[in-house]
């Protein structure tokens, strides 16, 4: 039996050469007195802390610089919609900074003139509105009373109009936010100026981007850049011709029936349903008609209700018969798919995202279309759209099976068969 101390743990036994041996190691998971932290930890932990705050910056860069990685995205998609016709112009021995500067000063110069066409148009009408009121009131006045046995009075309903809180809420309201308005003009002058010296940095130095990018790339994924490079550039300048060409007629067919109702301004109305209809997805068609139908009615109440008329089966027009056929080469996607784009991109962008979606998806879509394999599709029924048959034939071989299960058939067979 092994010696015990007084607490009753085993003692060792002495070396006969005067030494006592080693005891056991700790057990595992048991710190020693002297035990060390392992060397990699501080390292890990300052890793760690190091990607915290690397993701942390990087978070917070890219909040701060969303607007301007929009703008950016904004003039990418305009100068491949105008790569086009920098290049037919430089093709012909044009500078490209020169033909991207006649291209953007044509667009220019056709904005600035349709938007102070469409600011005279509308200041006219407000000034007509203005003065026509006491007449409108007078008309809405005399129906009231005519409809409602009351005895309203225009100057009473102006005193009262006068003397609301309503309107003098709205006043100290709108003096209030005359500096908040200036400022969102001077921010949008100041983007606009930003999406245009990008896109024409874009459209004038796109060999050397298109180089610069491919330096750093081996051969084949070079073709492939340039690949999609060029359907990016066709779809997106596909989808702004098809646009473009649908705003035309539909601009002259609402100018022909502006024209024949008398409204005034009618080419500029008839501009204003073409670019905004074509080129807002979505509320473009609303948007577009609700101008021509406010300037209807002033002229006649009926002639608004013409206008609307017009503009529902124009719309039904050019989503069935139009559109699929100008855009069968251009931008050739599923209504479906374009919707569900347009949506994704508002909830993405809002209305710039719903603005590029549509070219964006095309050109994904081409792009995947050159490299998934594709196989002959089966002779099958169902793959156009029928059901098939079987055994009995439809219905009517079902007829034709319960009434040969019928009693007494069996019998009758037979008797034809003798």
């Amino acid at each position: 039996m092994a010696p015990t101390d007084e607490t009753g743990q085993v003692t060792p036994h002495a070396s006969p050469f005067g030494t006592t041996p080693p005891g056991r190691p700790p057990a595992a998971g048991a710190a020693g007195p002297n035990a060390r932290m392992p060397r990699w930890l501080p390292r890990a932990m300052v890793l760690a802390l190091a990607l915290i705050a690397v993701f942390q910056l990087g978070s917070w860069a890219f909040h701060q610089l969303t607007g301007l990685l929009i703008n950016i995205l904004i003039a990418f998609f305009l100068a491949l919609a105008i790569e086009p016709a920098v290049s037919w112009m430089a093709s012909r021995g044009m500078r490209r900074g020169l033909a991207t500067g006649l291209v953007f000063l044509g667009v220019m110069i056709a904005s600035a003139g349709f938007v102070t066409l469409l600011g005279s148009m509308l200041a006219g009408q407000i000034i007509k509105i203005v003065e026509d009121f006491p007449q409108y009131l007078d008309s809405v006045i005399n129906w009231v009373n005519a409809h409602f046995n009351t005895e309203l009075k225009r100057v009473d309903v102006q005193e009262g109009l006068l003397r609301s809180d309503w309107l003098r809420n709205y006043v100290q309201n709108s003096a209030t936010g005359v500096l908040d308005v200036s400022a969102q003009v001077l921010g949008g002058l100041f983007q606009l100026l930003t999406i245009t010296l990008f896109s024409f940095y874009f459209a004038a130095d796109g060999p050397r981007l298109r180089r610069a990018i491919c330096s750093v790339l081996p051969p084949a994924k070079q073709a492939e850049v340039l690949r999609a490079w060029e359907i990016a550039v066709n779809k997106t300048g596909g989808y702004i011709y098809s646009r473009g060409l649908m705003a035309l007629i539909s601009g002259v067919a609402h100018y022909i029936l502006l024209q024949a109702l008398n409204v005034p301004y009618a080419p500029v109305l008839a501009v204003w349903v073409g670019l905004v209809s074509q080129f807002i997805p979505t509320i473009g068609t609303y948007l577009a008609g609700a101008l021509p139908m406010l300037i209807a009615f002033t002229v006649d109440p009926w002639y608004a209700l013409w206008v609307l008329i017009f503009v529902v089966v124009y719309q039904q027009f050019e989503n069935y018969v139009l559109q699929p056929k100008l855009t069968s080469k251009t931008v050739d996607i599923h209504p479906a798919v374009a919707f569900g784009s347009v949506v994704a991109g508002t909830a993405l962008l809002g209305a710039v995202g719903a603005l590029i979606a549509i070219p964006a998806v095309a050109t994904l879509q081409a792009f995947l279309g050159a490299y998934v394999k594709r196989y002959v599709v089966t002779d099958d029924p169902r793959v156009h759209g029928h059901r098939r048959r079987g055994a009995g034939g439809g219905p009517l071989g079902r007829l034709r099976a319960l009434w040969a299960r019928r009693p007494g058939a069996e019998d009758s067979a037979a008797d034809g068969s003798s």
